[in-house]
């Protein structure tokens, strides 16, 4: 593992957002949703998830989740994501997602 300075972390901005919408993405090569997240001040972005495994389209809606919103935009198909779902692969392989135990404004930054 490359240890990384404590500028690299601060320059990655890991941000809370609530989950508006999800519809399915049928066009993606692996399941997944497209998510429509409020993030606050910095505005509603899109992106996609490969959480099928884990998640109804229903039980997303409302959940705040984190997502890194300073990456470059990203072509995926015909789908432009515009934010980096976070999560973690459980045992086979399947993301969970980086949830929060509380909430906090849309938007917030991990500190």
């Amino acid at each position: 593992m490359e240890e990384i300075t404590w500028n690299d972390f601060e320059n990655v901005e890991l941000r809370a957002g609530t989950v508006l919408e999800v519809s399915d993405f049928p066009e993606a090569r692996k399941p997944a949703y497209k998510l429509k997240v409020d993030f606050g001040d910095l505005g509603i972005k899109m992106s996609s998830a490969q959480v099928t495994k884990h998640y109804s389209k229903e039980e997303l809606v409302g959940q705040q989740i984190v997502g890194v919103v300073n990456f470059p935009k990203k072509q995926i198909g015909k789908f432009m994501s515009e934010f980096l779902v976070t999560g973690f692969a459980d045992e086979n392989g399947d993301i969970v997602l980086t949830t929060l135990n509380g909430t906090v404004p849309n938007g917030s930054k991990m500190c």
